[in-house]
């Protein structure tokens, strides 16, 4: 048995040599064969378009100042080049995701060796994918977790890395990766969290939002969510320390920095009501470039209007709390508000309704109101209305924004101005349209003061054709009187700015009477009070006098700067 034993361990120390060689010529074959196969891998994998949903941008919509009045489009997402995206913004990314981002060949080989174990023995998904792997999975390929789409990702990776730059990719990122809030890319980030555009974050909010990136479906309640705050503030922290290491940011920088402050979420009720502006708008930016209201919504376009946000919004909540409530079998008080520029024909404030979920269709734009003696100044002898305004003095219930352009064009002295909504729209920068006003002569200069001169009463009719500013003209009409009343107006103007108030009532989808909806206060004198207040509102000067009642002129004829209502509601 020794024997045996000792020529078999003879045997082995003589072909020791020779299996070792082969063993080692095996592995060289499989490795030369493994190299072989990813070259050729690498050299069959193209680089894919873009999914079509990261093609897809949504429109975005702001006021007449440029703050933010709301989107359309299936995706919260607009590509900005990154030469817009401040380098600050740029390096907190590069810290928070992928700190040798500038160097790297596009992948992190360990990341990807523990994410072939995870697939492979089925556990964890794993992290530390580099910016380049992160927008090749989201922009590139299905967010399916297998070692076959884990290894394409690194070929398509390493690919991307060395066929585009690394500003290229970056951009790439930047506009596709998700932040929370619906917001994809970092343009809609920086709106949906702070309230403005990419190329004006700071150092603290290009930092905060770097920071959410891991976790966005967490992070996105910071602001409102005190726990979650805290947290995002610690990683906030973590990212500009990060920075200041790198040199991207200098010691003074990240001791004045302050963790910013975050737009509350979800929001509020006031971005429901603005569809009505936003209807409106997309309509008249789609018309204008040609293209339908989807296609502009999946455009990417920037539409800045005539509105102002914040005079909307204070009219929106003034109205909201003088309307008495209603509901069940009641009828429901309406009012739709208008004010646009004489002259110009810009719409600052188009109140069309209080709740947009409910009742979609626009009061103002589209609610035919029963004219009654709203248009009685047209009707005069003296007075021959023209072009667009022609057909005005015949028409039983104009729209309450047709017959705010007809007193515009009073104020202006008889030039009509065609109502707007838009001013400019852009794409990636770059201007596509100007609106210039369109405007043309429908009365003689004469003929404005006429009518100016009837609502002020009989010592000043050989006045100014528009009021003079501190000096606006009333007018309050309507149909039925008393307790039949169906329809108040009230329209007061200047030389800066027509304002036209309309309620009506509704029971049950029917027209019904506004007489008994208007609290203590009568129709008329509900309305002036109303009127009055809200151009108090505008900070055009003149709106001292909230509580002139029809019939009562002051002495002079109004000359005091009161609002004076001189037609009552018949």
């Amino acid at each position: 048995m020794s024997a045996r034993l000792r020529a078999l361990r003879t045997h082995l120390r003589r072909i020791r040599p020779r299996l070792v060689r082969r063993v080692l010529a095996a592995l060289l074959s499989l490795a030369v064969a493994a190299c072989a196969a990813v070259v050729v891998a690498y050299r069959l994998t193209g680089i894919p378009e873009p999914h079509p949903e990261t093609v897809s941008q949504s429109t975005v919509f702001v006021d007449s100042e440029g703050d933010y009045l709301g989107r359309r489009g299936p995706v919260d997402r607009q590509d900005v080049p990154l030469k817009q995206v401040p380098r600050h913004v740029q390096d907190a990314v590069i810290a928070a995701e992928n700190r040798s981002f500038r160097t790297d060949s596009g992948v992190a080989p360990t990341a990807v060796l523990r994410a072939a174990l995870a697939a492979v023995t089925g556990g964890e998904r794993q992290g530390g994918s580099t910016i380049t792997q992160q927008y090749v999975k989201n922009a590139l390929l299905s967010p399916e977790q297998s070692l076959e789409r884990k290894a394409r990702e690194a070929l398509i990776a390493v690919k991307l890395d060395r066929t585009r730059s690394k500003d290229e990719i970056l951009e790439g990122y930047l506009n596709t990766v998700y932040f929370g809030r619906g917001a994809a890319g970092v343009e809609s980030a920086a709106r949906n969290y702070f309230g403005v555009g990419a190329r004006d974050l700071s150092v603290s909010q290009g930092a905060a939002l770097a920071a959410l990136v891991n976790i966005p479906s967490y992070y996105e309640r910071a602001g409102s969510d005190a726990k979650v705050t805290r947290t995002l503030e610690r990683r906030w922290a973590w990212v500009l320390d990060a920075m200041e290491d790198s040199g991207a940011i200098g010691a003074r920088q990240r001791a004045a920095a302050r963790f910013p402050a975050f737009r509350f979420y979800p929001p509020g009720a006031t971005d429901g009501r603005r569809q009505y502006l936003i209807d409106v708008a997309a309509e008249e930016a789609a018309d204008r470039l040609g293209i339908t209201q989807d296609q502009l919504a999946r455009g990417g376009y920037t539409v800045r209007t005539t509105f102002d946000l914040s005079l909307q919004d204070a009219t929106a909540e003034l109205v909201r709390d003088r309307t008495p409530a209603g509901g069940g079998k009641a009828a429901r008080l309406h009012t739709a508000v208008v004010a646009t520029v004489p002259g110009d024909g810009a719409v600052r404030v188009l109140y069309g309704g209080a709740d947009y979920a409910h009742q979609p269709f626009n009061d103002a734009v589209d609610g035919a109101v029963e004219a009654g003696t709203a248009l009685e100044p047209f009707t005069s002898a003296a007075v021959r209305p023209g072009g667009p305004l022609a057909g005005l003095p015949r028409e039983s219930a104009p729209t309450p924004v047709r017959l705010n352009s007809a007193y515009a064009a009073v104020a202006a002295g008889g030039g009509y101005a065609a109502p707007y909504t838009v001013t400019r729209i852009t794409r990636g920068g770059r201007t596509v349209h100007t609106t210039r006003p369109s405007t043309r002569t429908v009365l003689h200069e004469k003929e404005a003061a006429v009518i100016t001169g009837l609502l002020r009463g009989p010592s000043s009719a050989a006045g100014p054709s528009a009021a003079e500013d501190g000096e606006p003209t009333a007018h309050t009409a309507g149909a039925g009187s008393g307790p039949g009343t169906r329809t108040v107006w009230q329209h007061l103007y200047s030389s800066r700015l027509a304002l036209t108030v309309a309620l009506f009532a509704e029971r049950n989808g029917r027209p019904a009477r506004v007489a008994g909806l208007t609290g203590r206060l009568g129709p008329a004198e509900y309305a002036v009070r109303e009127a009055s207040d809200l151009w108090r509102l505008t900070g055009v000067p003149g709106a001292a006098a909230g509580s002139a009642v029809p019939g009562r002129t002051p002495p002079g004829g109004g000359r005091d700067g009161a609002v004076v209502p001189l037609s009552g509601v018949r």
